[in-house]
């Protein structure tokens, strides 16, 4: 008997489907992969089933009996948690706290909080998945955002979880925890806990998952077990066309130098760094995390100050000392964090998407908004920014058409030369990810030159004309796309192969 059945669900908003027909089961011990594109319905059937919305119709059972879940309290009871993608946590309490929270063990008949029995409790849970190395007495706002989604997933795991529902649960996760978090998902798996595994990254797919479901327009078009399907089958499931070629093929020849880095230093942060980037070239870098890329980003585009070393554009040393003055120099930045430093989350795409480009659009400082609106207008449809309509505020898009509003910013200012990408299709579906690849590729063929930095691996490889491989703070490697191999670059990244001196690849 399958612990969890879903029956033609459906939910629609203010006359919009947002779910029309999902159905799909899954069997108690189970990791089942949820996938599609965004705006498939993976995150409206993910609040149906905690609660947090209600369905218009169809039917939820758990154990072969019908259920009602109307509030997250419903969801609770039932043993289904959910870990959302955007975490929950309260970071003005500690992370005992956090992961205790409504259960928190009492003394003195219930009128007190057993401290010491709340931190043995929060210790030996962190312990029991590997996650020792967080001290569950600091403050979550203490804490990095990979060990806060790690606090979120062990709140979710404190309550014994029959049904546990993870959405894109690895996207700030280091190499080794993502390791961790498998290992705790198989662990959970053999007890007989169902997990509902949402996430873009397909390699982790094929890693942890033993069914998948695949959504596309608000319906479920596939379920399938993980080893009767391959990528190209996924893919193909999830955007309705067969994908030939995921990376777009590179034309030309790389130009002159735009971007010349020599001998970079910040303490702490990365050494002795130097590098180059021409036009009509992308230069990808890889590295784990702590590995100092981000670090390096924002000194080159003058978000934090270099101790030594030059920067050199277009053949002329810069002092950069400010995100502003970087724009001005031809300096483009999207950064790892859309709605952090890229996006106004609460403003309007166009607003958001003109930013950049004030200058082009306004004289003696005064703002010619029919201007701004025709070039930010043909721009969304260019990129094909969904829904349509620049007056939306762009909290209410998917990330990837976030991303692309962010990357409409810099498209629009002028004189762009450089353009740095720091993780740019960090939590975006397939679909949204080939045509990011796209875009990158078509600016690198109209003359610029692009610095990419990513931690997936099949994409900094796919993309790049040279790679550059950095670990604690250095570059130990430069490679040729002809000598391109992933498990030199693994090995580079890791410190699995030794060299004293940065090694050039061809």
């Amino acid at each position: 008997m399958p612990k969890l059945e879903i029956e033609s669900l459906a939910k629609s908003y203010e006359g919009n489907p947002a779910v029309r027909d999902i159905s799909f089961s899954v069997a108690a011990g189970r990791v089942l992969a949820l996938c599609g594109e965004n705006g498939a319905g993976k995150s409206t059937l993910m609040k149906m089933l905690s609660g947090a919305t209600l369905p218009d119709g169809g039917t939820i059972r758990l154990d072969g009996k019908a259920t009602s879940i109307t509030r997250p309290s419903d969801a609770m009871r039932l043993g289904i948690r959910t870990v959302y993608q955007e975490l929950s946590l309260l970071p003005h309490l500690s992370v005992a706290e956090n992961i205790l929270i409504g259960r928190m063990p009492t003394r003195a008949f219930g009128l007190a909080v057993d401290w010491p029995a709340a931190h043995q409790i929060s210790h030996q849970l962190l312990t029991q998945f590997g996650f020792e190395g967080i001290d569950i007495r600091n403050l979550v706002r203490s804490l990095s955002v990979a060990q806060q989604q790690i606090v979120e997933i062990a709140k979710a795991l404190a309550a014994s979880p029959e049904i546990l529902i993870l959405d894109e649960p690895t996207a700030v996760l280091s190499a080794r925890e993502t390791t961790l978090l498998f290992n705790t998902i198989r662990t959970l798996a053999a007890r007989g806990t169902t997990t509902i595994y949402i996430s873009h990254r397909l390699e982790e797919v094929f890693e942890i998952a033993d069914d998948v479901v695949v959504l596309k327009d608000g319906r479920s078009v596939l379920q399938t077990t993980r080893t009767s399907i391959d990528q190209a089958q996924l893919i193909e499931a999830m955007v309705g066309r067969p994908l030939q070629a995921i990376f777009p093929k590179r034309v030309g020849s790389p130009g002159k130098v735009l971007l010349q880095v020599n001998q970079l230093a910040r303490a702490g942060e990365y050494a002795d760094i130097s590098l180059s980037v021409r036009a009509n070239e992308i230069v990808g870098m890889f590295g784990l995390v702590g590995s100092g890329r981000t670090e390096l980003a924002k000194s080159i585009f003058g978000a934090s100050r270099p101790q030594s070393g030059s920067i050199a554009l277009d053949g002329t040393t810069r002092e950069i000392r400010s995100p502003a003055a970087a724009v001005k120099a031809g300096l483009a930045m999207i950064t790892e964090d859309r709605k952090g430093d890229g996006l106004a989350l609460d403003a309007s795409v166009i607003d958001n998407a003109g930013l950049a480009s004030f200058a082009r659009v306004s004289k003696w400082g005064v703002l010619d908004q029919a201007r701004r609106h025709k070039l930010v207008d043909a721009m969304a449809r260019s990129l094909a920014i969904r829904p349509t309509g620049t007056e939306r505020p762009v909290r209410q898009l998917s990330g990837g058409n976030q991303q692309k509003v962010v990357l409409a910013k810099w498209l629009l200012a002028e004189g762009t030369k450089i353009f740095i990408f720091d993780e740019p299709t960090r939590g975006v579906d397939i679909a949204t990810k080939v045509e990011i690849y796209q875009m990158i590729a078509d600016i690198a063929a109209a003359g610029a030159g692009v610095l990419l930095i990513s931690s997936e691996m099949p994409e900094a490889l796919g993309l790049s004309d040279r790679l550059l491989v950095m670990r604690e703070g250095r570059i130990v490697a430069e490679l040729a796309s002809n000598a391109f191999d992933m498990e030199a670059v693994f090995a580079h990244a890791a410190g699995l192969m030794p060299s004293k001196d940065r090694e050039t690849l061809h």
